[in-house]
């Protein structure tokens, strides 16, 4: 499928799923089951309950989508700030 074919949209993460999966509300109020993108699982870039994220969409499932951006509010840090190394 081409790059140009997808669906791009914006929503809110309602809960964390196994399988690095996620149940996200779109903007318009639709619900649907959506992964992380490839680069966000290599970098390990992780997703909360209650982030705001960008997805992708093919146009001839809209019930599944690819997360691709987290959208980094103020937020307290959750990981220990990293060690000095000598």
């Amino acid at each position: 499928m081409a790059k140009e074919e997808l669906i791009e949209m914006q929503g809110k993460v309602d809960e964390v799923l196994p399988d690095a999966r996620y149940r996200v509300t779109l903007d318009n109020g639709h619900q649907l089951i959506a992964y992380t993108g490839g680069k966000m699982r290599k970098f390990r870039i992780r997703i909360l309950a209650g982030d705001l994220v960008t997805l992708e969409m093919s146009p001839y499932d809209l019930n599944k989508g690819r997360v691709t951006f987290r959208h980094i509010e103020n937020r307290t840090r959750t990981t220990p700030p990293a060690r000095r190394r000598h």
